[in-house]
């Protein structure tokens, strides 16, 4: 039950008490007060010191439940598609971005989404030539809050029978026991942000050991889930080597590798802004020394070489390990993917054709 046991306030938005999953989250925090609030207005200069965390808010979003991955046209983009169910994550890693690109505090719940869902599966039903890669890890974590929402035990049974759609659980926890209720395996799957032990110990605040992780993707495994991995951020600490080695080393004594689906790969890289709010939170953080240099985006991010090193690194142990991992480097250019991972998509439509190809229902039958 990792993520979520430091929430001490359930804050109600007037316009969110009419919903079923509102009704459920009071019955299952019973010892948590609850407060009825207007729609909360700040901005980040008022936001308080810990973020929220403590804090879990229900509302009704107004805004687009499904929405592109904000990549940029400068890096190759991997067509991923976010079901935005919440913001905020009760773990608090201090290279997280959510830092700075919210402006708004509180674990968020957005308890409309389900009458949403079905407007989005309808479009998905609609254009049977088009997959649909969708996820719910990028604006919060998937599961870290699972045992509170039940997002997966709604989530699942509806995307497991669309034949052009998968759904994408990603997450730094262990409560994966939703999950392995729900009965259902086709089209889902379950994924694990990994990093170094030394990383995890010093700067994931909260979250389980990458022991841990993995161990319960080994349960997802046996119980039939295709599972896929991201290290992301890669960072570049004394000693990257040997911690990154000692997680793969993991990796080939709980997961059989054939299946994974995939296995993304980003180093370090944030907006100027983070480095303030991130070192004023978390003053022990190391993550942000290094060689940063501008990137086309905007973000700091590591001199190219150092980037170069880290995928090289990385791709050269993977593939030692199998040699069909699917693996892919998030927002990077053309001369990193061929230089770090000895090829490149060249554009994000090939990438996203390739990440296609490898959940197409004939492949599926491979990874069980």
């Amino acid at each position: 039950m990792s993520g979520y046991g430091s929430i001490n306030k359930l804050i109600i938005e007037t316009d969110a008490f009419d919903y079923h999953i509102t009704r459920h989250i009071i019955q299952a925090l019973p010892d948590i007060p609850h407060v009825a609030e207007s729609t909360y207005n700040a901005n980040k200069t008022s936001l308080p010191a810990d973020m929220g965390k403590h804090s879990l808010r229900l509302l009704s979003f107004k805004g687009d439940f499904l929405k592109p991955c904000p990549g940029t046209k400068n890096y190759i983009c991997c067509g991923y598609q976010i079901l935005n169910v919440g913001t905020n994550c009760p773990l608090d890693c201090s290279y997280c971005i959510l830092q700075d690109y919210f402006n708004k505090p509180d674990l968020r719940v957005f308890v409309n989404y389900a009458k949403e869902l079905d407007k989005i599966l309808d479009h998905i039903d609609k254009n049977p030539s088009i997959i649909f890669r969708i996820g719910t890890g990028e604006f919060t974590d998937s599961l870290a809050l699972d045992p509170i929402t039940q997002w997966s035990k709604y989530l699942i049974p509806r995307f497991s029978t669309r034949k052009n759609a998968i759904l994408e659980l990603k997450t730094k926890t262990v409560n994966i026991d939703n999950i392995l209720k729900t009965g259902h395996r086709d089209r889902i799957i379950i994924s694990w942000s990994l990093n170094s032990q030394h990383i995890c110990s010093t700067e994931e605040h909260g979250a389980p050991a990458i022991k841990r992780r993995l161990e319960a993707a080994r349960i997802c495994q046996k119980e039939g889930f295709v599972l896929g991995f991201h290290f992301d951020p890669i960072i570049a600490y004394p000693g990257w080597k040997k911690g990154y080695r000692e997680t793969i080393e993991l990796m080939d004594r709980y997961i059989d590798p054939k299946g994974i689906a995939w296995i993304s790969m980003g180093s370090m890289r944030f907006m100027p802004a983070l480095k303030t709010i991130a070192m004023k939170r978390r003053p022990k953080t190391r993550v942000f020394i290094g060689e940063f240099v501008d990137g086309l985006d905007g973000k700091k991010r590591y001199f190219k070489p150092i980037r170069i090193e880290l995928y090289s690194f990385m791709r050269e142990h993977l593939e030692k390990w199998y040699h069909d991992l699917g693996l892919y480097l998030c927002m990077e250019s053309d001369e990193v993917w061929k230089k770090g991972l000895g090829w490149s998509p060249g554009t994000s439509k090939e990438l996203s054709d390739y990440l296609d190809s490898r959940v197409l229902p004939e492949r599926w039958k491979q990874y069980r």
